[in-house]
């Protein structure tokens, strides 16, 4: 019984070193991932305080990534949370990810493949299926949106070009970037799309609208097709 593990509670912890108090003092940037967990689930379960609770749930998941990547029904199941704490935790990462778009002031600009991967990797490489999303540029490459064209294999004999540059001409656009997942984690580009990114850059033309780019996105990595002159 000696060398059992203590168990300890957020209140256990000197005020100094308690999330909320440290967030109020120092503000958010100065708390670890674990200890922003631990301000979302709030409270631990008997043997870890939250902030254990979210290291164990960063270690289980290998980090941020992991947990966004995570299946909604999986979290659930996790020891400590249940369906609220996976929903805040999900509410919270998706928060972060609308934010980078939503005032128009702040919109990015996208200067190169490194850019436009920046936007969507982090999301994109969690689909569990195939997603064909485009991104709207301005004159300037400001971002003006991002619409997602098709969910379900994207391959030549399917995508239908129209569907694509649909929402440019809506918003005026006057380039795109268009980007789809690999499932599987490996975004080596497949003959169907060099087949797809050759058929949108002959439409762009006669509609005006430049296809900056083609990215295939996979786990943790991204291809550009027009780095590797593929259909450009």
């Amino acid at each position: 019984m000696a060398d059992l593990k203590p168990t300890y509670r957020i209140s256990d912890l000197h005020e100094s070193e308690r999330p909320r108090e440290r967030l109020a003092a120092l503000g958010p940037q100065a708390l670890t991932n674990a200890e922003l967990l631990a301000i979302l689930l709030r409270v631990g379960v008997k043997g870890e305080n939250a902030v254990e609770v979210g290291q164990r749930l960063l270690s289980k998941f290998g980090g941020l990534n992991g947990l966004h990547r995570a299946p909604f029904k999986e979290l659930i199941h996790q020891h400590g949370l249940g369906e609220a704490k996976a929903a805040q935790i999900k509410a919270a990462i998706e928060l972060g990810r609308r934010l980078i778009l939503e005032a128009p002031q702040e919109r990015p600009t996208i200067n190169s493949p490194a850019d436009a991967a920046a936007l969507l990797q982090f999301e994109m490489s969690a689909l569990e299926q195939e997603h064909l999303r485009v991104i709207l540029l301005d004159r300037r490459n400001h971002v003006l949106e991002i619409v997602e064209t098709y969910k379900g294999s994207v391959n030549s004999s399917q995508v239908r070009v129209g569907e694509i540059f649909k929402e440019a001409i809506r918003a005026n656009a006057s380039a795109i970037i268009v980007a789809h997942n690999h499932p599987s984690g490996d975004p080596t580009p497949s003959p169907d799309d060099v087949a797809v990114t050759r058929a949108m850059i002959q439409a762009g033309k006669l509609l005006d609208i430049d296809v900056l780019d083609h990215l295939v996105v996979g786990q943790g990595k991204w291809v550009s097709l027009k780095e590797r002159g593929l259909g450009f």
